[in-house]
């Protein structure tokens, strides 16, 4: 018998730790090759740790809710295959390290108020219990360690996934922008002892029937992204109305000897994701991110499409290099990815990198809605429900009057960098490809 070390896998280049939400084998319990031994979660997906052994759990290293660094090892698995236990990491040796040389880049001037807090944050422990961020383990030590206040940490600008604070981050603020920050805490703060307080929360009031639900942690995260993107970017919209009958006679026509050759339906998010990729080849500069006072420009176009989740929360995997699939590609893409998205069986790289977000709101029966941009991007599209209309056609005899099928699109923009003629011409634009169907096309 031989001891196996399953340790936490790579989940994508950005990704550096997880959290393990449940042990789903127990210590002494049999384990089969590929079968889960538990459940952990990132900054936005939860999926499953399978076992590349046979054998029996013999050990776990870490408990549920604890913080795993990726490579680590998580649990021991007695099995008859020829594996050694090699380089064993302690529990109690998983800890995050400070650089050396951190104490070296605290250079700037510090307001003498801030100063006192210093010297008592070096004797105390930050509480976190009261932020509604996520902080990693290496930042809320780094914070502890050079007497960052929660104030003060919760005014650093995160460039991590999902808004999150990283190291770099706090190593910037400590070397270049800590001055700027201690005087917005100290104006905070004389403000208090000027009787000048913040303005309260809103207070809920709870009656004797009402129920209190608990945010799960995805549902917390979801919140701080949205409301950090709505104070990030000014929020525009454009609406405009489309003219898909051709589409959707095309659909009709084609979707049963679809299914019957593929085994899979084709429904019209591929079709507006293809609308999508060609409009961003034809106006690259919706297709951008925001870095200070810099503007990024994308080189691939990688499209996130919303979907929702039986738990009720939101996730958007990412469709990569859009652009390069055709639309039968697109469509096995589109159903792959939703199909793991309902399961949790996406990849942490899977909802990452993305550089336009589609979302579908008339799958809801909605007609139309405003979309909140999902960052670091600059725009996002939302498409209504298709309904039958009538509609005033141009005819070489003249106007008339038919039923339609029309439906409305609806872009939310960042206007910093995004101007009303690019943002409207770009929804026009994934307008009129849908409006131009070939009702003849193949697949």
């Amino acid at each position: 018998m031989s001891l196996y070390e399953l340790v936490l896998p790579k989940m994508g280049e950005s990704v550096a730790e997880a959290t393990i939400i449940k042990w789903v084998k127990q210590v002494g319990d049999s384990i089969e090759i590929d079968e889960s031994v538990l459940e952990i979660a990132t900054d936005k997906v939860d999926s499953e740790v399978p076992s590349p052994v046979s054998g029996k759990l013999v050990k776990v290293l870490f408990k549920e809710d604890e913080i795993v660094q990726v490579g680590a090892v998580i649990a021991l698995i007695e099995t008859d295959a020829s594996v050694e236990v090699t380089n064993i990491i302690p529990q109690e040796s998983i800890k995050d390290t400070i650089p050396v040389q951190l104490e070296e880049l605290v250079q700037a001037p510090f307001v003498p108020e801030i100063a006192e807090q210093k010297s008592n944050k070096d004797t105390k422990t930050l509480d976190f219990s009261s932020s509604e961020r996520f902080y990693s383990p290496l930042v809320k030590s780094m914070a502890a360690e050079e007497g960052i206040s929660m104030q003060e940490l919760n005014l650093i600008s995160g460039t991590g996934s999902e808004g999150r604070v990283t190291k770099q981050d706090v190593l910037d603020f400590i070397q270049k922008n800590r001055t700027t920050a201690n005087l917005v805490v100290s104006q905070q703060i004389n403000a208090t002892a000027s009787n000048e307080m913040p303005s309260p929360k809103p207070i809920t009031s709870v009656s004797g029937g009402d129920e209190i639900i608990e945010m799960d942690r995805m549902r917390k995260l979801i919140s701080d992204h949205m409301v950090m993107s709505k104070h990030t970017s000014a929020h525009v919209t454009s609406f405009v109305e489309a003219d898909v009958t051709n589409l959707v006679k095309w659909r009709e026509r084609v979707k049963s000897s679809f299914e019957k050759r593929e085994g899979e339906k084709i429904t019209f998010t591929p079709i507006f994701i293809e609308a999508v990729a060609k409009a961003i080849k034809d106006l690259p500069m919706i297709n951008i991110s925001v870095n200070g006072t810099q503007i990024i420009k994308k080189r691939d176009i990688n499209i996130g499409m919303a979907a929702a989740l039986p738990s009720g929360n939101l996730i958007v995997p990412v469709i990569k290099n859009a652009d390069q699939l055709n639309l039968f590609g697109i469509t096995k893409a589109v159903n792959d990815l939703a199909n793991r998205a309902r399961q949790s069986k996406l990849k942490p790289d899977e909802t990452q990198g993305g550089t336009f977000t589609l979302t579908n709101v008339g799958t809801f029966g909605n007609v139309m809605g405003t979309p909140i941009i999902n960052q670091p991007q600059v725009a996002v599209l939302a498409v209504g429900a298709i309904k039958k209309k009538p509609a005033v056609i141009e005819t070489e005899h003249g106007d008339v009057i038919a039923i339609r099928h029309m439906m409305f699109l609806s872009l939310s923009y960042d206007h910093r960098v995004v101007d009303g003629s690019l943002g409207g011409s770009f929804v026009r634009r994934v307008a009129d490809y849908l409006e131009n169907w070939d009702i003849n096309r193949d697949i």
